[in-house]
């Protein structure tokens, strides 16, 4: 039986058998073979690149031999029974070790397991001691058990691959509970934002940005463009451009500790009647503004503390700030 053997060997390692331990549905089925056909020795044997090993064994007292003195390896060759009546007798067996040596084989008949493609990966075979022959009920009695050995190599595989994709399922059942909780912890602080905006608001500008001040003029350049494509002027536009600055320059500096890695969050709404609201958002630790030192009062004139939070508040009509800190609202009405 011709054979591709880079084929025949793929088809021989998606069962995923060799080296595995004994099962009882083999053994019986080596028993099985050995009594109907009296012999003393009988395996299942599956071939791969440079052995043949047993999957099960009765009488042989070894797991494996090497490829090139295995009678298997030339019953994977044909579709039907091999069978070697006198191996000593044989020129292709009767130098072989196993033949001059233990376990002084001269009987053999040995079955291809094959798989559905037509690939022979082994054998369920009988061995003897003894020159003789099959009996014709014998053959037939191996060949079923051949379909039964190929029948547990079919079963064993296909709980394999329903392993297999179980274990995807449940690995993409868990990706997907992460994606989702993701999701949410997102929608989450979308929704908290947006609840700080006015209802009748319409958001134009939703960018985040990394926390390094080169990123800053990007904010402010895209705010200044709006505002004056709804004819902000340049007098109205530069309290809200100083405030913006400023605010982002705080949640990259205190709120991010200048860690480019994390990121800084900006939105911009604005409404019918000329108003803006501008919300920054920093993963940082917050703080309470309450507390905040007004730099103009006392000692606190010496401080570089609370500088930014008493300029924002000038600049801006409104300013509040949640989470603890980590947002800061502002809103602007054109005059």
């Amino acid at each position: 039986m011709p054979t591709d053997e880079p084929a025949r060997l793929a088809a021989l390692r998606r069962y995923r058998i060799l080296d595995t331990e004994p099962e009882q549905a083999f053994d019986d089925l080596a028993m099985l073979a050995s009594h109907i056909c009296g012999t003393p020795m009988a395996t299942i044997t599956l071939v791969d690149e440079k052995r043949q090993w047993f999957k099960s064994e009765v009488g042989m007292g070894f797991r494996e031999t090497d490829r090139s003195i295995a009678f298997c390896a030339h019953a994977i060759r044909q579709p039907d029974i091999l069978e070697v009546p006198d191996a000593s007798d044989d020129d292709r067996f009767r130098n072989n070790p196993m033949v001059v040596g233990a376990p002084h084989i001269r009987f053999y008949a040995g079955a291809p397991l094959i798989t559905p493609d037509g690939l022979a990966v082994g054998t369920i075979c009988v061995v003897d001691t003894e020159p003789r022959r099959l009996t014709p009920e014998q053959r037939q009695a191996l060949d079923a058990l051949r379909r039964q050995a190929q029948a547990q190599l079919e079963l064993r595989r296909n709980l394999n691959e329903l392993d297999t994709a179980l274990n995807e399922r449940d690995r993409a059942e868990a990706e997907q509970t992460q994606l989702i909780a993701e999701l949410r912890a997102s929608l989450e602080k979308v929704d908290k934002l947006s609840a700080l905006m006015p209802y009748c608001s319409v958001c134009e500008m939703n960018i985040v940005i990394p926390a390094e001040p080169a990123s800053i003029p990007t904010v402010s350049e895209g705010v200044k463009q709006l505002l004056q494509g709804k004819g902000w002027s340049d007098d109205e536009l530069m309290p809200v451009e100083l405030a913006l600055d400023e605010a982002l320059a705080n949640a990259i500096r205190h709120g991010c500790r200048n860690d480019p890695s994390q990121q800084v969050q900006c939105i911009v709404t604005s409404d019918a009647k000329g108003e803006v609201v501008i919300v920054v958002r920093d993963p940082g630790p917050g703080f309470d503004a309450a507390s905040v030192p007004n730099p103009l009062e006392g000692d606190n004139v010496l401080k570089a503390s609370g500088r930014g939070v008493f300029l924002i508040n000038q600049l801006m009509d409104e300013v509040g700030f949640e989470e603890g800190g980590r947002v800061v609202q502002m809103k602007k009405r054109r005059a």
